[in-house]
C-alpha cells in the first residue's frame, strides 16, 4: 500500500477543493491513486450537489468581465444560499471566473433544457441526413453523440471550462466543486454577453 502523506493529501485538496479528511479517505480507498481519488471526490461532490439542489439560493452576486480592450463584456448572476458565502472572496472569484468563461466560450443557454425543441429537431435532422444509408441503431448513437457535442458548444453547464487545459472539467463540474467547498447550493441564474458588432 502506498504511503498517504500530508503532502499528497494537500495536493489532492488543492486540486479538488474537498475537505482534508475526505481527501485522505479517498486516497486510502484508491491506494494513493490521485486520479481515482479525484474521481471519487467528484462523484461525492455530485451527490452533495443533488442533495442541496432543492435548497433556496436567493443570495449571490452579479459579476462582470470585460475582455479584448472592451470588445466583449459579460454580466452573470450567480446565486448561493447565504450572504456570508456571497461576500466570500472564494465565491466572488468563482463568479468572475464564470463571467470570463462566458466571454471566451460564448454560450447561448445555461442548460440543455433551455434549448428550444425546434432547434434540437433541426440539429437532429441535419445529423440524420449525414448518416444516410447507415443502420438505424448506428444512427441513434451518432445522433446522441452529435447532440452531446452540440450541447457542449452552446450550453454553459456542458462546456469544457476554458481555464482547464485538459478539457476534462466542465462548468457543471466547477459548480459541483464550489458546492463542495461552500456547503451551499449554487446556481447560475442568468447572463448577458455583449460583443461589439455581434
Amino acid at each position: 500500500m502506498a504511503a498517504i502523506t500530508a503532502q499528497i493529501v494537500n495536493e489532492l485538496r488543492s486540486r479538488t477543493g474537498a475537505g482534508l479528511m475526505d481527501c485522505k479517505k479517498a486516497l486510502v480507498e484508491t491506494d494513493g491513486d490521485m486520479d481515482a481519488a479525484a474521481e471519487i471526490l467528484r462523484k461525492k461532490g455530485a451527490a452533495t450537489r443533488d442533495k442541496k439542489a432543492g435548497r433556496s439560493a436567493s443570495q449571490g452576486t452579479v459579476a462582470s468581465y470585460i475582455h479584448m480592450g472592451g470588445r466583449i463584456g459579460v454580466l452573470v448572476e450567480v446565486n448561493c444560499e447565504s450572504d456570508f458565502v456571497a461576500k466570500n472572496e472564494l465565491f466572488q472569484n468563482f463568479a468572475r471566473d464564470i463571467a470570463m468563461h462566458i466571454a471566451a466560450a460564448a454560450p447561448r443557454f445555461i442548460t440543455r433544457e433551455e434549448v428550444p425543441a425546434e432547434e434540437i429537431a433541426k440539429e437532429t435532422e441535419i445529423v440524420k441526413a449525414q448518416c444516410e444509408g447507415k443502420p438505424a441503431m448506428a444512427i441513434e448513437k451518432i445522433v446522441a453523440g452529435k447532440l452531446d457535442k452540440y450541447y457542449s458548444e452552446i450550453c454553459l453547464l456542458d462546456q469544457p471550462y476554458v481555464k482547464d487545459s485538459t478539457g476534462k472539467t466542465t462548468v457543471n463540474d466547477l459548480i459541483t466543486e464550489q458546492i463542495t467547498k461552500t456547503g451551499e447550493n449554487i446556481k447560475i441564474s442568468r447572463f448577458s454577453r455583449f460583443q461589439i458588432g455581434g
